[in-house]
């Protein structure tokens, strides 16, 4: 029995420590299956995304549903600490239990005691280990818990960090794409300026946050969950609608540069596939047609009204057919997972910006 519970402690104490440095330290996308953090994510977000399916779109959903992303990561980081503290204690049991005890207290919750103590370092003295084996445990397991520790509080101000650098190009979106953003509404608002002076800087702009928001959400997946500050907005739907406005200058729009905008589509679809692959989803196919004929045709209508002309013709519906098809069953999957709603192609009537809705209190001295 003693000889299982060492195996048992070090079985948990190897699968913590790894799934720690999979999530915290290693800067690339995890490559173990079965990993505690998976599995807690599987297990939590799916219950709290069914209450907010249940709640009506609008701000309190988006409130209830921005509690999880912090939430959460606080539940798994005790998860952690609760799993390598009972580890160490079923190590510090299965080898004896050398340790001078009060009176009272005694058996497993002994050990217990003593590795909550030890590893969250309280140092009180009321249990001490009275053998060479439990004495170094004991070392092993204050220094883990100083580790733990450190890696914690470097952990978050660099989640902070890149979530404030995914939200800032986001909030731009709003007098540039309006709210939500929408790829008729970016192109008709830089119409009256010179398209390719105005368009280059903001994909080749784009084209680094899409590389960023990867490599972010690789390292930090966690951050996925983590929502915008209003309700019409979204990273995924930022990252969509990215994609649908190189979808259209790649069909054809006069005085828009395609070059830039090729480039900006396969960084921003590189990104959208692998998050999708990240989070363990498979694109969604079977999902509403986002641009059905009569909306391409008011699309049209809407750019043909500032001066710009979509390329017409069965070639061109083909091409812009095509590269939908490379982008929107991620995305599509992504907004079923996060409950993000995906952008229209065009702005729903009378949409204001967030700005221009937004209630400003003064205070009169």
């Amino acid at each position: 029995m003693r000889l299982f519970a060492v195996a048992a402690g070090l079985l948990l104490l190897l699968l913590v420590l790894w799934d720690a440095f999979e999530t915290i330290v290693l800067p690339r996308r995890a490559s173990f299956r079965y990993r505690l953090t998976r599995l807690f994510y599987r297990a939590t977000w799916p219950p709290f995304a069914a209450i907010g399916r249940r709640m009506r779109p609008g701000i309190s959903r988006e409130n209830f549903l921005s509690v999880f992303g912090p939430l959460s990561l606080i539940l798994l980081l005790a998860l952690w600490a609760c799993t390598l503290v009972f580890g160490f204690a079923l190590l510090q049991w299965g080898l004896g239990s050398h340790l001078s005890l009060p009176p009272g207290l005694e058996g497993f919750g002994a050990d217990l005691y003593m590795s909550g103590t030890t590893f969250f370092t309280l140092g009180l003295g009321d249990v001490t280990p009275i053998s060479t084996t439990a004495r170094a445990l004991t070392t092993v397991e204050a220094g883990t818990g100083f580790a733990f520790l450190a890696l914690v509080i470097g952990y978050l101000p660099m989640l902070s960090q890149t979530f404030s650098r995914r939200e800032v190009p986001i909030a731009l979106l709003d007098a540039r794409a309006g709210s939500p953003p929408t790829a008729t509404e970016l192109l008709r608002r830089h119409a009256e300026s010179d398209m390719a002076a105005a368009l280059t800087p903001l994909f080749s702009d784009w084209e680094r946050w899409s590389a960023d928001i990867l490599e972010g959400h690789i390292s930090f997946p966690v951050l996925a969950f983590y929502r915008s500050q209003h309700d019409n907005q979204s990273w995924v739907a930022a990252l969509t609608m990215v994609l649908d406005t190189c979808s259209l200058v790649i069909t054809g729009i006069d005085r828009t540069p395609v070059g830039p905008a090729r480039l900006t589509f396969a960084m921003a679809r590189h990104a959208l596939a692998d998050l999708t692959s990240v989070l363990g989803q498979k694109p969604l196919t079977a999902a509403p047609d986002r641009l059905p004929a009569s909306e391409l045709a008011r699309l049209r209508t809407a750019l043909s009204a500032v001066g710009l002309s979509l390329h017409a013709g069965r070639e061109a519906e083909d091409r812009l057919a095509h590269l939908r098809s490379q982008y929107e069953p991620y995305a599509h999957a992504l907004a079923r997972l996060l409950l993000m709603p995906l952008p229209p192609w065009l702005p729903p009537a009378g949409a204001r910006d967030n700005w221009q809705t937004t209630t400003m209190q003064f205070r009169v001295p």
